[in-house]
């Protein structure tokens, strides 16, 4: 079976025949990957240029808005789950491998995947690595789960060729047992300014961890998202340079759609709360928001399928994907 890539386009407000603002709607449409092997986070660089990657040493390139695709060359073969991937160009891209210790990996290609540098191996154990994004081709930051009462935050200045981790210091404690989701690459998300966002999951904890001076320090805000050892936060939509949901669930409990699931915020993210929950059974594992104002959309996906909701969560519409 060949496994598609579904996109819903994010695009500006349409306008009505008399020129006024008609609502907006999503727009679905399927396309061929090539490969049969699970997909997990995507990175569009420009309307033609889009960087996708997944398990089985999978990495993927459109340059031509997704009509085909192509299988680049990717680090260590097929033995690696890229759980995440950023796109600057379609030549230069930084990717991300997560895994127990050194299955973590940060690795950065600047001719369209034909080599690639590793710029970070996990040495620790018990590290794994979750997400990552930039600020600008130079300035970004990597997530992952705390081993030693620290957020595991990564910050690069160099494009991903080399990363440091934040003291501790300089962030909030972290929770026993916090950590994130490797789910689509979207818990941890950079904005203007110097402006990021972390969402967090696991050992009880759903927090969102941010910083306005590019990563040099954290504060930490509580949700009311559901906890759970396999539950919180897995993904962030943000718009305007700030984010205004987190969606997540509990992968202890895949069969249903979880409570608490969605959580909104008008304040940039200081505090947060719970709205009608995603329809989708078990987690919700990326999102992303599009249009403006009153045109304004927040996309969630997971395996089981997509929803999308044009009023912040009072009601959804649901989108099922399909195999061939």
């Amino acid at each position: 079976m060949t496994l598609h890539l579904t996109t819903l386009a994010l695009t500006s407000a349409l306008l009505a025949p008399d020129g006024s603002a008609a609502k907006q709607q999503p727009t679905v449409s399927e396309q061929s990957s090539g490969t049969t092997e699970t997909l997990q986070a995507i990175s569009p660089v420009s309307e033609e240029t889009v960087w996708v990657s997944g398990h089985g040493g999978v990495i993927l390139r459109t340059e031509d808005g997704g009509s085909t695709w192509e299988r680049v060359s990717a680090p260590a073969g097929d033995s690696m789950q890229f759980r995440d991937i950023h796109g600057f160009s379609s030549e230069s891209a930084v990717a991300l491998t997560a895994g127990e210790g050194p299955l973590s990996r940060i690795y950065r290609t600047d001719d369209g995947g034909n080599s690639w540098t590793l710029g970070f191996l996990m040495e620790e154990p018990a590290g794994f690595l979750d997400c990552v994004d930039f600020w600008d081709e130079n300035q970004g930051f990597a997530y992952g789960d705390s081993f030693d009462g620290v957020p595991y935050i990564l910050l690069t200045r160099d494009g991903g060729r080399g990363w440091t981790r934040v003291s501790a210091e300089t962030s909030p404690p972290a929770n026993e047992g916090e950590g994130g989701f490797a789910a689509s690459g979207t818990c941890a998300r950079a904005g203007p300014g110097g402006r990021g966002w972390i969402g967090t999951g696991a050992g009880g904890s759903a927090r969102v961890l941010a910083t306005d001076d590019y990563g040099r320090t954290w504060a930490a805000a509580e949700t009311p998202v559901v906890k759970g050892a396999l539950a919180g936060i897995f993904t962030m939509a943000v718009a305007d340079g700030r984010p205004i949901m987190v969606l997540g669930g509990d992968l202890d409990r895949r069969e249903e759609v979880v409570a608490g699931n969605a959580a909104v915020t008008g304040d940039g993210g200081r505090s947060w709360e719970l709205v009608s929950p995603a329809p989708i059974n078990g987690a919700v594992y990326g999102s992303a928001a599009g249009g403006t104002g009153a045109n304004r959309f927040v996309v969630a996906v997971a395996p089981p399928g997509a929803v999308y909701t044009e009023d912040m969560a009072v009601t959804y519409t649901q989108h099922r994907p399909h195999e061939t």
